[in-house]
Parts: structure tokens; sequence; C-alpha cells
């Protein structure tokens, strides 16, 4: 997606967590979720919070928990590239395969993302 000044990673971090409860999400779940390396995870999450998308939230009930959470600057990039997406999604997949393929593929997707989600 083009027109938000980040790296794929980055946009992919704000998506999630603009789906998630609050627009925050545990750091540790989120690095998992978006397949990255602790390593990796903790420079987009730098980058992130520098460029003031994100902000760092220790738990109130579990001080080895830090929340990713969303700041008001991410809230509003996280639902543009949403609409961005959702836009995309329609003109080059939905549209092109019609109704009936669109709704195998999206119980297709359902079917792996319930398969291949770790219960926590």
């Amino acid at each position: 997606m083009d027109g938000y000044g980040l790296p794929m990673a980055s946009l992919d971090i704000l998506l999630r967590l603009v789906r998630s409860p609050d627009g925050r999400m545990p750091m540790t779940k989120l690095a998992r979720e978006a397949a990255l390396s602790s390593g990796g995870f903790t420079k987009v999450a730098d980058r992130l919070a520098k460029a003031d998308l994100i902000r760092r939230v220790p738990s109130e009930t579990d001080r080895r928990v830090t929340y990713a959470e969303l700041t008001d600057h991410g809230l509003d990039v996280a639902n543009r590239a949403r609409e961005t997406a959702a836009r995309v999604l329609r003109e080059h997949v939905l549209t092109p395969l019609g109704q009936e393929d669109s709704r195998a593929l999206a119980q297709a997707m359902r079917t792996l993302r319930e398969a291949n989600t770790p219960e926590d």
C-alpha cells in the first residue's frame, strides 16, 4: 500500500492493533502474530514509537507484560490504511473472483486461520 511512508511490517502491526480491543495487544503476542523475531519486532516497535504511532504501556496486573497501544495519530493512520487495504482487496481480489468464489475464498481463509491459530 502506498502513501503511508511505512514498511509493510509496520503497516501490518498497525492494522493488527486497530482490529484489537482498545487498539492494544501484548507485544509478545503481536510479534508472534506478525511472524517477527523478538529482535525484529523490537526494531519495528521502536520505529513506530518514534513516529508517535504506538506507545508501550506496562500491564497494571502483570509486570512481565508490556502492551503496544495505538496513539491517536497511530489510530488515524491505521484507520486510513485499513480503508486502503479494503479498497485494494475489493479491486484486485474480490471483484475479479465474483461473489461465489469470494465466499469460497473467505471460507478457506477462516479454515486456515482456525487451523493455524495457537491457543493462548
